[in-house]
């Protein structure tokens, strides 16, 4: 279940998501969804066409009433820019010629998809790379995480994200700001998280959210784009998700491959990540302990991120993400022209000059489409109601282990 596929163009009039096989009685709360759109929305360092664009969903197929039926379930969401491209990128072949001559993008942008998208298609125009390479198309990824944190909350787990990292400017990991602040119950990690968005870069320290708005600001001024680390807590899993008995059906195989496909990111961390190279593994690996009040096993560390052998532990799933700088910039990277191969300047493109807040919504959203599928495979069945039952059956055996 929650496989899915997304189409559109940056400026064409809509981007669309079909999510293929939903379980039925699934209750889907439009509001959850448009929340999640404008939380993506937002943050320092966004571009323009975050001022033209109000994204809202809109739902086509699949939905009755609000629940799901168990058939695909179609979306989209308008783009209000198409009426300023409608001549440029119609449909048809009845475009404006001279506006679409404008705006042909012949100079390719160093670290984006222009050059090896135009060699591989045979594209004159990159333009016709950029429009779906670019990031618009998270909106509707974003919606699909929606349906899947709807999906999620029926047993009680929860996703956040907050940022960790501007540029050179630091803010504290989610273990850091655990352990000095004594936070341990649902209600505490609700109440943090919270805070986090109230900040316009997702940061939960004051003193970061100042320094790295100033960075912001500061590059942007001397034409440079700006990169940084976002990290995802996942709360509430079972221990059992995913396998240790093939490399496609491990867990974290499986993290690393959605979200690594997220725009501008270029590595990912489970855990304490690179950092656990560096020590012995005596104070790498997480010691088992028993609970006997509750029946279950726990560790008091989670070095590995809440993953071991391809399996969730049933501790907090922690992934951190690096974003590279927007590769457009205002004071454009040299490249070559298409037509004579000439040394120029990049082509300029409106854009963020950071989108790191952006991007740790866009990481919830996908974050929560792998969980759910790994729940849907787990206890698998075509309604609410039985995956449900398995669930808890399922809860019931691991009490008795």
């Amino acid at each position: 279940m929650f496989e899915y596929f997304t189409a559109g163009e940056s400026h064409g009039p809509e981007i669309t998501a079909i999510i293929k096989d939903l379980p039925a009685g699934l209750k889907i709360n439009i509001n959850n969804i448009n929340k999640q759109l404008k939380r993506r929305q937002q943050g320092h360092g966004r571009g323009g066409r975050m001022d033209i664009e109000k994204d809202k969903i809109n739902i086509t197929s699949g939905l009755r009433e609000g629940i799901t039926l168990g058939s695909p379930l179609a979306m989209n969401i308008k783009n209000k820019d198409w009426t300023n491209w409608e001549e440029i990128m119609t449909v048809s072949n009845k475009g404006n010629q001279e506006k679409i001559k404008a705006r042909r993008v012949a100079e390719p942008r160093p670290g984006h998809a222009d050059l090896p998208g135009g060699i591989k298609f045979n594209h004159s125009d990159l333009r016709n790379v950029l429009e779906r390479a670019s990031a618009r198309e998270t909106a509707i990824r974003t919606a699909v995480g929606s349906i899947a944190r709807e999906f999620l909350g029926e047993f009680e787990v929860e996703i956040f994200s907050h940022v960790t990292g501007i540029g050179t400017v630091k803010s504290p990991t989610w273990q850091k700001v655990k352990a000095e602040n004594n936070i341990n119950s649902i209600t505490e990690i609700k109440e943090y998280f919270a805070q986090v968005d109230e900040s316009p870069v997702r940061a939960g320290s004051d003193q970061a959210t100042a320094e790295m708005i100033n960075l912001i600001d500061r590059w942007k001024e001397a034409g440079d784009s700006v990169g940084g680390i976002c990290e995802i807590i996942v709360t509430g899993l079972p221990p059992g998700l995913g396998s240790h008995t093939h490399n496609d059906l491990k867990l974290e195989g499986q993290l690393a491959a959605e979200l690594v496909a997220i725009q501008a990111i270029k590595g990912i961390e489970f855990g304490g990540g690179f950092k656990l190279a560096e020590r012995p593994g005596s104070q790498v690996h997480d010691e088992i302990f028993y609970d006997d009040k509750n029946n279950k096993f726990y560790r008091k560390t989670n070095n590995s991120g809440g993953l071991e052998g391809g399996i969730s532990t049933g501790e907090e799933l922690i992934i951190r993400l690096p974003m590279k700088p927007i590769p457009t910039l205002s004071k454009p990277l040299k490249t070559v022209n298409l037509d004579n191969k000439t040394q120029v300047e990049a082509a300029k493109e409106r854009s963020d000059n950071c989108a790191v807040p952006s991007a740790s919504i866009v990481a919830e959203a996908v974050t929560a489409i792998v969980m759910a599928r790994a729940f849907s495979k787990k206890f698998g069945g075509d309604s609410i109601k039985e995956i449900k039952n398995n669930y808890n059956s399922y809860l019931k055996q691991i009490k008795n282990y």
